[in-house]
Order: C-alpha cells, then structure tokens, then sequence
C-alpha cells in the first residue's frame, strides 16, 4: 500500500488530452498535487485553471518526452514546487494509422521516441526522484503489448517494448531493494482525442476497434495502481480476451483479424481526414478528455472492477486461464 491520494504529489505526461487529462483531474478530485504535462500549453493551463478552480492544487510543465533534457525539467519542477514526487505516470502517445510501407522513416522515430524512448527517459528521472523514500511508476501501455493489430505495427512495438521495459526495471529496483513499484497499466480502446489527432493514412479518419471503454475507466484503474502499487492492470475484458486469445492460438488470432479484413475495416469510419495531427507538432485548442466514440462507449468494465483490481481474484483467473491454454494446446497437439 502507498499513500494515499490525498497525499501524493503525481507527476503526468500526455495531459493535455484523453487518458492523461481525465486522470489528472481524477487524481486532483482525490487530493492529489498534480504535475501535468504535454507540449500543448493553453491545454495545460486550461487544466491547472480547471483543478485549481475546484480547490485543488497543480503545476504544469511544456515538456517533449522525447527529449531527455525537458523530462528532466519535469522532475526538477515537481521538486521545487512540491518537495517530492511520489507517483509519475509515463502516459504520452501519439500515432499513425498507416502500413509499414507507406510510413516515412521519420515518423516511425518519431512514434518509438515519445512512446517508447519517452517512457524510458520518465522512468529514469522518476527513480531518481523516489530512491530515497519511494513510490510508483506507472507506464501507460495497451492491449496492444500483448498482441498486435495491423496498420500500427510501430504503435503495437513501441507499446510491446513498454511492457518489456518495465519488466526489466522492475526486476533491477527489486534487486537493489528499491521501494518502487513499476506498474503497467494496459487499456482496451479507448473513447480519446487520440484519433482526432493522430497521423491517418488511411483517407479517413481511424477509430478504436470495438468495444470501446471511456477514458474514466482507465483512469481509475491508474488511481488505484497510484495508492496500491501492483504490477500491471488490464482495462477492459476485451483486452483480457485478446491476450487469452494470442496465448491460446496466435495463428487462430491471424485468421480472425484478417477474415473479411475485420481488422482493417473496425479502424476505419466514413468520416474523411482532416489532415491535422500532433505526430511532430503540439495538438492545439484547449484539450478535451473525451474523444467522438461516445455513442459506443462503455463507461465502466465489470471484468476490470471484479478481477483486475483484485489481486487473489485476478490469480485465481489467471490461473484458470493458464490450464484453459494449457488444454486447449493439447488437444491442439493431437
């Protein structure tokens, strides 16, 4: 168990829109000091104003989590204007909805620097934040690090290597006896401005393979890593699903995805692209954490709540998953 909320000071990236502005405004509900960040400032500043207004206490820092120097920034701010930091959420992304083939090299590093190379960087700066009296990094992953979907193979490996990244840190900071959790929270799709404002080549603006969950859901399942530590969170039983699924038979996977072209078809709408994105530049407007996939969107998951916050309920699914694969292998070998 960590402190409480109300006791926190949390540091944020991606908080200008989605995922990270829900959050931060969630963990300020809850008495959090916050430290939001993004490169959109009159987003920040809308969000300070928001938390500040309710009675609740923030900083913001215009930082790009893909340039060290600025992350750094970030950890020396939330010292000086709060004396520690207690949580740090690595949660800036951005995208592009392409194949491999039609994406130029420059923004395939653009997508591992800030959603890959980003989280490093916040990991790095956050342990030296929390040596000495601890606390929880939480890295923002996705279904996706399980299992990847055509037209962001760049997005899939980035959020692969974040998984693969925290489990390696957390195995050092467990060596060295560090009291540091590393937490991997891993969304379904989510109802967020991230498709407004990620690159499309698709002619059409992208959108999240159903189900789709709202940006609270996530939130909350943050909230929660942020007081009790843990080392990952799926959000959504469709992500849960899924994973099954890629251990059980990746090759049954495949043939799912690719029937019909479902998966390219569930990524795509009618609407057609506006041509804006925040691959290279700062979103702009005020933010918003919500994104046009309301209509759909599931404003809670029953399988989060009942499972995944619930450490001896989540091992008991785990292991009934584990000898569900462990038949279906077999029978797959005879």
């Amino acid at each position: 168990m960590r402190k409480p909320l109300s006791e926190q000071v949390v540091v944020i990236t991606g908080a200008s829109q989605g995922i990270g502005r829900t959050t931060a405004l969630e963990l300020a509900a809850r008495g959090a000091r916050v430290v939001a960040v993004a490169r959109n400032e009159v987003a920040l500043r809308a969000l300070v104003e928001e938390i500040e207004g309710s009675g609740g206490q923030a900083e913001f820092v215009v930082a790009d989590v893909a340039e060290y120097d600025q992350v750094d920034r970030i950890g020396r701010r939330a010292l000086e204007r709060f004396g520690r930091v207690d949580t740090w959420i690595n949660d800036a992304a951005v995208a592009a909805w392409a194949t491999l083939e039609q994406m130029a090299p420059d923004e395939i590093e653009r997508i591992v620097q800030v959603n890959l190379t980003g989280p490093m960087y916040g990991t790095k700066v956050a342990i030296g934040c929390m040596k000495r009296d601890g606390g929880t990094i939480i890295n923002v992953g996705s279904a996706l690090s399980d299992r990847a979907i055509p037209l962001q193979s760049v997005y899939s490996a980035t959020k692969h290597g974040v998984a693969g990244f925290s489990e390696a840190v957390r195995l050092e900071l467990a060596h060295e006896k560090a009291d540091i959790d590393v937490v991997v929270i891993l969304p379904s799709s989510i109802n967020t401005p991230l498709f407004d404002w990620a690159r499309s080549k698709l002619g059409v603006k992208p959108m999240p393979v159903p189900p789709v969950y709202e940006p609270r859901v996530v939130a909350d399942a943050i909230c929660h890593a942020a007081e009790h530590g843990g080392r990952e969170i799926v959000v959504g039983g469709s992500g849960k699903l899924l994973s099954i699924a890629q251990t059980i038979s990746p090759s049954l996977v495949d043939r799912y995805m690719l029937q019909g072209a479902r998966a390219y078809r569930d990524q795509e709408t009618q609407e057609p692209d506006d041509r804006r994105d925040n691959l290279f530049e700062a979103s702009t407007g005020v933010g918003a954490t919500r994104g046009d996939f309301g209509d759909r969107a599931k404003p809670n998951s029953i399988y989060t709540q009942v499972f995944e916050l619930h450490p001896i309920r989540k091992r008991a699914l785990a292991i009934a998953a584990l000898l569900a694969s462990l038949v279906a292998l077999r029978r797959v070998g005879h």
